[in-house]
């Protein structure tokens, strides 16, 4: 839309205006991130300007023009477009930006409430829980949230492997894997060769996988004994993870919930070791002062 009307009009604007027009074609990431008073010192002109440039262009105003922009970028989904796009819906500022993760956090937090999930959930427990080791797969930033969940598993006594890597340090990872176990895959947006792969082995080796992924059905989820759909904020939007991570948190107090002996097992030894590291500390340090008394 902006580039027809820009070109229809361009012959129409006072050379101010060609100015501003002219640099938003050329620049049009940087428009959907910046302010008027950003763009009127980019340009050399004042924010006025900018404002009524705009609106020569058939804009109601710089926030219009941006939701115009963003929406130019069409089906595309690499994470520079997504934040992009999120930048422009929360032109109004900091605060609005606040906001807009508030209110998708929100929404993501209402789906882990849906009747669906909630089975899904319980299934996905009871699965979890009679394995004898759970598997944990993810890659790139959802990486971390699965060594976040490992380390939790770790406190909560219960047996875990994490499989993060990628080429021929997955191939390693996936060595041990059994018939014993469960895989719990976290996996959005289109799969990654990485993810058919687990997909594959886990079949071929008849492993249970719970899938965490988006509400859209995948590939990977057609093969999974349990997918819980857990939106990452909007579509084509910057990915927001806090429903994810509520959803593992779910997941581990369900898993203690259905044991709590291994729990609180682990804990009670994890406060033996916590003791016994900060008595060594305080003879070491005591050792050392003696050892300087003249």
């Amino acid at each position: 839309m902006f580039g027809d009307r820009y070109a229809r009009r361009r012959d129409a604007l006072s050379p101010a205006f060609q100015r501003v027009a002219a640099f938003i074609d050329a620049h049009r990431p940087i428009v959907m991130t910046s302010s008027a008073i950003e763009l009127a010192g980019r340009i050399g002109t004042s924010d006025a300007t900018v404002v009524r440039a705009v609106q020569a262009l058939g804009f109601d105003g710089l926030r219009d023009l941006r939701s115009e922009l963003a929406a130019s970028f069409g089906p595309r989904n690499a994470p520079v477009d997504n934040l992009q796009r999120t930048l422009a819906e929360a032109s109004d500022g900091i605060e609005a930006a606040l906001d807009g993760v508030l209110e998708a956090s929100a929404s993501g937090l209402e789906a882990l409430r849906t009747p669906a999930v909630r089975h899904s959930m319980l299934e996905a427990v009871r699965i979890l829980h009679a394995a004898e080791r759970i598997v944990v797969f993810g890659l790139g930033p959802t990486a971390h949230i699965a060594a976040y969940f490992t380390a939790r598993l770790r406190r909560k006594g219960r047996r875990y492997a994490l499989l993060d890597k990628t080429g021929a340090g997955l191939a390693d990872q996936l060595l041990d894997l059994g018939p014993a176990d469960a895989i719990l895959m976290m996996a959005y947006g289109k799969p990654y060769p990485e993810s058919e792969l687990v997909a594959a082995e886990a079949r071929r080796r008849q492993i249970p996988i719970v899938l965490v992924t988006d509400p859209d059905e995948t590939v990977i989820a057609r093969q999974a004994q349990v997918t819980l759909a857990v939106p990452r904020g909007q579509s084509e939007r910057m990915a927001l993870h806090g429903a994810t991570v509520s959803c593992l948190e779910m997941l581990l107090l369900g898993l203690a919930a259905s044991d709590p002996r291994p729990a609180i097992a682990a804990l009670a030894e994890l406060e033996r070791l916590r003791h016994a590291t900060r008595y060594r500390r305080r003879d070491k340090q005591n050792e050392q002062e003696q050892g300087e008394e003249p």
